[in-house]
């Protein structure tokens, strides 16, 4: 038997120091700011920004994601961009 998920390779971000228990939401949000300030400092095409953009979606949830795209579009996101 075959499976369909055979040679599909599942990563998300590698440990960090800063954040050493299972609770995830602070290394959730400081990715995502990592990556709006890489793209803020090197522009939308930044291949080197790729990585946090796969930190963050990884880390966190659809729907704080889309609170924080709609904050930051508003003026109102709490972190420091």
């Amino acid at each position: 038997m075959v499976s369909a998920h055979q040679g599909i390779e599942l990563k998300t971000a590698p440990a960090d120091f800063r954040f050493p228990t299972t609770n995830q939401t602070r290394h959730c949000f400081t990715r995502y700011i990592e990556f709006h300030r890489c793209v803020a400092a090197k522009g939308d095409e930044a291949a080197a920004c790729n990585k946090f953009a796969k930190y963050y979606r990884a880390l966190c949830p659809g729907e704080w994601v889309e609170k924080w795209n709609e904050q930051r579009e508003n003026g109102t996101f709490p972190g420091p961009l």
